[in-house]
């Protein structure tokens, strides 16, 4: 199935892979609030176990250096596209209020990015992520 839209993760190639992992898990789980349609239904097993929603499409993952994913911040912001970010100062913080505070004290074009999470019409996407290889 092709979806009007597009979901897309862009992590720091030169991030520990315990890192990699993290800044993965935390830009997804923004990206599940970004539209109503995100999230597809519950699961259930054939025992009648209930398991959480996961996102309705795929979710395609991809490795940048620091210059990329300032360029693809950019591009994510002049487009409109609702983005998740995570810094690399929010390794050190332990809740989401130290997390917010960490992004609000730097202006965007100087954050130190980890990630960002992205969001959108499949074509502005793919606009914004041209260049980058996916993780591997």
């Amino acid at each position: 199935m092709r979806f009007d839209t597009k979901i897309a993760v862009v992590v720091r190639a030169d991030l520990a892979d315990w890192q990699k992992l993290n800044v993965t898990a935390f830009l997804a789980s923004g990206i599940a609030h970004a539209s109503d349609e995100v999230m597809g239904e519950p699961y259930e097993d054939g025992s009648g176990n209930l398991y959480l929603a996961l996102a309705r499409e795929p979710v395609l993952c991809f490795a940048a250096d620091a210059d990329g994913l300032a360029t693809t911040h950019r591009r994510a912001l002049s487009r409109g596209l609702a983005t998740a970010v995570y810094t690399d100062e929010m390794f050190a913080t332990g809740n989401d209020a130290d997390n917010r505070a960490a992004v609000r004290a730097v202006e965007a074009d100087k954050l130190t990015l980890a990630g960002l999470g992205l969001y959108g019409p499949r074509n502005a996407v793919d606009r914004t992520v041209k260049g980058l290889k996916l993780h591997g």
